[in-house]
């Protein structure tokens, strides 16, 4: 009997549960020693908490209104993981059911802890700084959760481990750019938060890099396909689901895209980049015992960089700033 794709996805995610427990060994940090919100924030209790918040707002007065809104975009998407945990927990092969689950879900749960740390110091820092519209903030936050999406990776853990690869690294890159800005206008406290941040998401990074590792030994023409198949659809990252009130979903990303590429916080080379990366990690051009819809894959994702390129080399960003309720006025600067 012939078995279903399904079927061996969800055999290789079993024979892979008995390594789940070392990732989260090598790839999670227990709660009694990782970093937590309070840490980087004004300690409320102390009699220099009001100093330490004018300090905060005087601080935030220099960044410029690109920069304020592609952080604000980075903690609404950060702010969404009720629909992340929700989605990695409805993938094949991971049971949250029975006795609490599997192992599969208890990195879930885990993963779900330590990112949810990031939208929260984020979003008391933005509360704090006194530059931020908190109420449209939160009603964004709330739309995202609201609207759900779609990333083209149904309940494929292949799929989805390829998206969370890339995103991870993404996210990475975002964060550690907006510390490098924050740092360059002297906002030291901002820049270190950031910093933290962009460590938790490249530790991510490794650990999905390594799941998808995994499978390419034991199914690795299934594992080549669905790695083509996403680069196909593309890796639509959770902002391209943002919106304000009265906006379209389209329209809100393309503005809020347009800010991190100006400010040079996440740009359509760096989407091109983090590809030939994962093609490199995963070693694409030495994978053996593919057959030919494998190897069809594999040339595609090979070339793909390049045509990426070409194209990305005709694109023009606009030049003006569109306003967000997200951001005062105040901050229009720089």
């Amino acid at each position: 009997m012939i078995k279903s794709l399904k079927n061996i996805r969800i055999e290789v995610m079993q024979s892979l549960e008995g390594k789940v427990e070392s990732f989260m060994d090598q790839f999670l940090i227990p709660v009694e020693k990782i970093w937590q919100p309070s840490d980087f924030l004004p300690d409320s209790t102390a009699d220099n908490f009001f100093e330490k918040v004018r300090e905060i707002k005087e601080l935030a007065k220099e960044l410029p209104y690109d920069l304020w809104v592609a952080l604000v975009g980075d903690t609404i998407t950060e702010e969404a993981l009720p629909t992340y945990e929700s989605w990695l927990m409805d993938v094949e092969g991971v049971n949250q059911h029975e006795n609490k689950g599997n192992i599969w879900s208890k990195w879930v749960r885990q993963w779900t802890g330590e990112e949810n740390r990031h939208g929260d110091v984020l979003n008391k820092y933005l509360y704090l700084s006194g530059r931020v519209n908190m109420r449209q903030v939160e009603i964004t936050t709330h739309h995202l959760i609201n609207d759900g999406f779609d990333i083209g990776t149904d309940r494929d853990p292949y799929k989805n481990f390829v998206y969370t690869s890339f995103q991870e690294l993404a996210t990475y890159i975002s964060h550690n750019r907006v510390a490098k800005l924050a740092r360059q206008y002297g906002n030291t406290a901002l820049s270190k938060m950031c910093r933290i941040i962009s460590g938790d998401e490249m530790r991510h990074h490794q650990a999905y890099c390594k799941f998808v590792d995994e499978i390419f030994k034991v199914d690795p023409n299934n594992m080549m396909v669905a790695f083509k198949e996403m680069m196909v659809h593309k890796i639509v990252m959770p902002a391209h689901f943002l919106r304000e009130t009265g906006q379209t979903i389209s329209s809100a990303f393309e503005d809020f895209s347009n800010s991190a590429q100006r400010i040079g916080v996440y740009t359509s080379q760096d989407y091109i980049d983090i590809l030939q990366k994962l093609i490199d990690k995963w070693d694409i051009a030495s994978i053996e015992n593919l057959n030919e819809e494998g190897e069809k894959a594999r040339d595609y994702l090979m070339k793909l960089p390049a045509r990426m390129t070409r194209v990305a080399q005709r694109v023009k960003i606009p030049s003006e700033i569109t306003k967000f309720t997200w951001v005062e006025p105040a901050v229009v600067a720089s």
